[in-house]
């Protein structure tokens, strides 16, 4: 079983959790990041956790030549492909770059490990490749339907990946639909850094509960859900990474090409997470009822059904955990890794 693993934008806020889940399972991590998104501090975070060396390469994985000669020194046996930009705002008014960043990050991969061998890839992925219109519940047999650059991107590189996995004797992979990622690791140590103004929900609130921000706007009050806010599934970070583990283990014994959802198959409203984040941090969190945003939905939650049955995962930490351990972790970095 190949135990050197590639984690590609490892840096970043998942990657950095997966690295140290990875690594307390057995395996050895190997990081490429360009850190456009990701912090080498979070790495050396890891490292104090684990008391394990990253072998860490500031490299974009749009540059092939880069990413072969990381292969080629440390005989990489398997890959969790993370690096991307990630931002549906950001998607929306730059799309190009978009399309550009993560469709070539993703076809450099898939070129380097053909002429490497290397069959083994977990692919992070997300829910915004469903139909809204399917809402609230998604299967993984769910219509896809992006409604957002971003959400495109991540729709044409699974297509892309199943694409080479049937041209291509020997590759694998799994994709990975993720919903709505917060908390941090529970030693307060590593967690979400986003630069700028956070694009999610509980990056802000923590921001306004230690006073970097003055209020949190909440983006329509008028759906047709219990309190009017939105409602979707949010699951611990540490949970996600463990998902990442059980995928790992499971494609290596097991190779195919599959989609599976990771999330908790329950949801939770704005205002649900603004009052458990209160009782988390003890701290009143403002908020003002703004405008919808467009291309936003009432509810959407996954349907984690096939995590559990293929990979014996499901999340473990409940909406006070993700709070609790969200709050340890901007208390104890109030400006995140750098200050």
């Amino acid at each position: 079983m190949p135990k050197t693993i590639l984690l590609t934008g490892g840096a970043g806020y998942i990657g950095s959790h997966t690295a140290l889940e990875m690594i307390r399972a057995g395996y050895e991590v190997v990081v490429a990041d360009n850190l456009s998104n990701g912090s080498r501090e979070s790495l050396n975070r890891v490292e104090r956790l684990t008391g394990v060396r990253i072998r860490f390469y500031q490299a974009d994985v749009r540059d092939a030549r880069a990413l072969e000669d990381i292969f080629i020194e440390c005989d990489i046996g398997g890959v969790v492909h993370f690096a991307g930009l990630k931002a549906v705002g950001e998607s929306v008014e730059k799309p190009l770059l978009y399309y550009r960043h993560n469709l070539d990050a993703t076809l450099s991969l898939l070129e380097v490990m053909a002429r490497r061998g290397v069959g083994t890839l977990i692919f992070s992925s997300s829910a915004t490749v469903y139909d809204p219109a399917c809402a609230p519940v998604y299967t993984e047999d769910a219509p896809l339907k992006p409604v957002n650059p971003y959400g495109w991107t991540k729709f044409m590189c699974e297509r892309i990946i199943k694409d080479a996995c049937a041209a291509e004797k020997g590759l694998s992979a799994l994709l990975l639909r993720y919903f709505n990622p917060v908390g941090a690791h529970e030693s307060g140590l590593i967690g979400e850094d986003p630069r700028g103004v956070p694009n999610n929900l509980m990056p802000y609130i923590s921001q306004v509960a230690v006073g970097r921000r003055e209020y949190l706007t909440v983006h329509g009050g008028d759906y047709p859900t219990p309190d009017g806010t939105g409602i979707r599934d949010y699951i611990h970070v540490s949970d996600l990474a463990r998902g990442h583990v059980a995928a790992l283990d499971f494609l290596l014994a097991n190779p195919c090409v599959d989609e599976i959802n990771l999330g908790t198959g329950r949801g939770c409203s704005v205002l649900e997470v603004v009052k458990a984040f209160e009782r988390a941090s003890g701290r009143p969190i403002p908020y003002r009822i703004g405008p919808r945003r467009s291309g936003d939905i009432a509810a959407f939650w996954a349907d984690a059904t096939k995590a559990r049955k293929k990979l014996g995962w499901e999340a473990r930490h409940d909406l006070s955990e993700m709070c609790a351990d969200a709050w340890r972790w901007q208390s104890m970095n109030p400006g995140g890794y750098e200050l």
